[in-house]
C-alpha cells in the first residue's frame, strides 16, 4: 500500500490569524494544571459538583485532528487532548440521530426505537417522550441546563423540543442540516425552511452570522451571565463540519495549497470549529469555572469521505458499520482528573456518558430504568478498569437485506440478510450490508476524485454476509476470520439474538405534508398536538383522532406510498 506524504504548512500559515485566531504570544489559555514537573498528584477534587461542557462534532473524520496525523490545524483539540486524556477505543454511531439519542437517553438505539436511520424533517417522530434525559437528570441534581446547536431528535410536537426535554435554553437547529449563514434547510425540491431557533422562537435575527462561530458566542455569553458557583451544564453540538461546505474565507486562505476543493473547505470548517473551543475554553478560565469543570469532547459519526472527510486509516465512512463509520474522536480535559496526560484503551460507548456525568454530577440513578452505558469515570480519571466488556453497534430490520444473507449462514439463530453489529472483547462481528468498506487516504490529491479510484477498493466483499475482525489486533478491518474462528461467530451471534429479544418496534413513520415550513410560517417547527396525533406503533402509521378534511391531508396518502418506495434507498 502506498503512502502518501501529507502536505505540510509554513510557520506563517500556522500563525495565520482569522476573526478567532489564538493569541500565541500570551500565556497558553489551556496551560498544564494537571501536576508539576516532578509528577506531584493533582489536588482532590472539590466538593462542589463540577461544571459539565460536553462538545459534540458533527462528520467530523476519525483522521482529522491533529493529533491522529492530520494535515488538518487543530492546535486547540490537541492541547486539550495532550493535557487531558485521550479515548483511543471510543465509539459512537455511523449517523446523527442514533448517536445523538444515545447520548441523551443512554440507552442502544434499540431500546429507543430510532435503530434505523435518523429522525427526517417531515417525520411524525421524535425521541421517545417516556424517556428521561440527560440533562433531566441534571437539573434534577440542581444544574442549570443549556443546549447550543444541532438537535435531531425530532420536534413534530412542542413536547419534543429541546427546552422540553431538560434544557433551560437552547439556540441552535432543529434538523439535521442547515445553511451556515442563512439556516435555510431543504427537505427535497421546494419543501424549504428557515431552521434556527432560540428557545421556542425562530431566531430570524441571526440570519447571516456563521453558526460556529454564532454558537460559540452564545456559550460565552451563557458563562458570562452564570454564577459559576452554581453548576451548569452545556451540551454544544456544532453543526460543523457537517454538509454544506461552507466557511469563513480567513480560514480557507490558509489551506490554498490543498488541491482538492472540498478537503480545502472542509479542512477550513474544522480549523474554525477549533478556534471556537479555545473562546470557549478562554471563557471558562475567565468567568471562574474552569478549575471546576469537565469537558468532554466528541464526535457523531465517521467523517463523509465524499464532503472532505478522513477516517484514515480505518475501513468506511459515515453510514457504515465498518471502524470509519463507528469509531470516534474522543477525549476528556479536566483539571479534576486524577491521571491526566494519558491515552486509555479503555473500551468506551457513547451511551456510557449518560451514567457518568449523571454520577460525577452527584446525581441519582437509582430510579432510572436499565442504561445500556456504565460509568466509565474511575476508567478515565485513574486508569481503573473499564466495566464495558461489549458494544451493541446496531440491529436495523429494515435496512436493505443482504443478497447473500439467510438464516443458514446464521447457524439456524440468526438471518445474517439483516444488517447488525456487535463487539465483544477483542472481536468485531458484522451481518447483512455493513455499508460502504473501502479504504481511503486523506483527499488531498489534485485530480480528485478521478484518480482515488486507484487506491484501495474492494471487489468482492458484497458476496459474503457475515464478517469477523480482530479489532485490537487488526483495527483496520483487514482480515476477515469467519471462516476460521466459527464458535466466535456463532457465539456474538447469540448475543445479536439476545440483544435482538429485547429490541421494541422500529420508530419510522412515513412523512406528513402538514410538516411543510409554507404551512408554518417559512420555518421548520412543530406541527402536531398531542389532540391531533397518537402514535399506533410500527414504523409507518399514526391515528388522527379528530381527522379534518383539508387539502394537505389529503396528499398524506400518496406521499406515504411514495415514501414506502423511495425509503429503501435513502440514507
Amino acid at each position: 500500500m502506498a503512502v502518501y506524504a501529507l502536505t505540510g504548512f509554513s510557520l506563517v500559515s500556522l500563525l495565520s490569524f482569522g476573526y478567532l485566531s489564538w493569541d500565541w504570544m500570551k500565556p497558553s489559555l489551556v496551560a498544564d494544571v494537571s501536576a508539576d514537573s516532578m509528577g506531584k498528584p493533582a489536588p482532590p477534587a472539590p466538593a462542589r459538583p463540577p461544571h459539565i461542557i460536553f462538545i459534540l462534532t458533527d462528520d467530523q473524520g476519525y483522521h482529522d485532528v491533529g493529533y491522529h496525523g492530520s494535515d488538518i490545524q487543530t492546535p486547540t483539540l490537541d492541547r486539550l487532548a495532550a493535557e487531558g486524556v485521550k479515548l483511543e477505543n471510543y465509539y459512537i454511531q455511523p449517523i446523527c440521530t442514533p448517536s445523538r439519542s444515545q447520548l441523551i437517553t443512554g440507552r442502544y438505539q434499540i431500546h429507543t426505537g430510532l435503530q434505523h436511520s435518523i429522525i427526517r424533517p417531515r417525520q411524525p417522530n421524535c425521541l421517545p417522550l417516556d424517556h428521561v434525559t440527560l440533562p433531566q437528570k441534571l437539573q434534577e441534581a440542581g444544574y442549570s441546563t443549556h443546549m447550543v446547536g444541532k438537535w435531531h431528535l425530532g420536534f413534530y410536537r412542542k413536547e419534543c423540543l429541546p427546552t422540553r426535554r431538560g434544557f433551560d435554553t437552547f439556540l441552535g437547529s432543529l434538523t439535521g442540516n442547515v445553511d451556515y449563514y442563512t439556516y435555510d434547510n431543504c427537505d427535497g425540491p421546494g419543501v424549504c425552511g428557515y431552521d434556527l431557533h432560540d428557545g421556542e422562537n425562530v431566531a430570524w435575527e441571526q440570519s447571516g452570522k456563521y453558526s460556529t462561530v454564532l454558537y460559540a458566542q452564545r456559550v460565552s455569553k451563557i458563562l458570562a451571565t452564570h454564577n459559576p458557583k452554581k453548576p451548569i451544564f452545556i451540551y454544544l453540538a456544532f453543526q460543523a463540519v457537517h454538509t454544506p461546505l461552507q466557511s469563513p474565507k480567513e480560514y480557507i486562505y490558509r489551506y490554498r495549497s490543498m488541491g482538492n476543493v472540498a478537503r480545502r473547505k472542509y479542512a477550513a470548517m474544522v480549523t474554525c470549529m477549533d478556534e471556537a473551543v479555545k473562546n470557549i475554553t478562554w471563557s471558562l478560565k475567565k468567568y471562574g469555572y474552569y478549575d471546576n469543570s469537565v469537558i468532554v469532547f466528541s464526535t457523531d459519526n465517521g467523517g463523509q469521505t465524499f464532503s472532505g472527510g478522513s477516517n484514515w486509516p480505518l475501513r468506511g465512512r459515515k453510514g457504515t458499520y465498518w471502524e470509519g463509520g463507528v469509531r470516534g474522536i474522543g477525549f476528556v480535559h479536566s483539571p479534576l482528573i486524577k491521571r491526566r496526560r494519558q491515552t486509555s484503551r479503555a473500551l468506551i460507548h457513547i451511551t456510557d456518558w449518560y451514567p457518568t456525568l449523571v454520577n460525577l454530577a452527584g446525581g441519582n440513578l437509582s430510579h432510572t430504568e436499565r442504561l445500556d452505558g456504565y460509568n466509565v469515570w474511575p476508567s478515565i480519571s485513574e486508569g481503573k478498569e473499564c466495566p464495558r466488556t461489549e458494544i451493541l453497534h446496531n440491529i436495523d430490520p429494515l435496512y436493505n437485506h443482504a443478497k447473500y444473507g439467510s438464516l443458514e449462514n446464521g447457524f439456524g439463530i440468526w438471518n445474517t440478510a439483516v444488517q447488525a453489529s456487535i463487539r465483544r472483547g477483542d472481536w468485531k462481528l458484522l451481518t447483512g450490508d455493513p455499508g460502504y468498506s473501502d479504504w481511503i487516504p486523506p483527499q488531498t490529491l489534485t485530480n480528485f476524485p478521478g484518480s482515488w479510484w486507484n487506491l484501495e477498493r474492494l471487489t468482492d466483499g458484497m458476496r459474503k454476509s457475515v464478517w469477523l475482525f480482530n479489532i485490537t489486533a487488526d483495527p483496520y478491518e483487514r482480515y476477515d476470520l469467519s471462516d476460521q474462528r466459527p464458535d466466535i461467530v456463532r457465539a456474538l451471534l447469540t448475543r445479536l439474538v439476545h440483544y435482538n429479544q429485547t429490541a421494541i418496534p422500529v420508530r419510522y413513520p412515513a412523512e406528513n405534508p402538514r410538516a411543510h415550513p409554507a404551512f408554518n410560517g417559512g420555518a421548520w417547527g412543530p406541527w402536531a398536538t398531542e389532540e391531533e396525533e397518537e402514535w399506533e406503533g410500527g414504523h409507518g402509521r399514526l391515528k388522527n383522532k379528530n381527522r379534518k378534511k383539508c387539502k394537505i391531508c389529503k396528499l398524506h396518502s400518496f406521499f406515504r406510498k411514495l415514501n414506502t418506495r423511495l425509503m429503501s434507498n435513502r440514507i
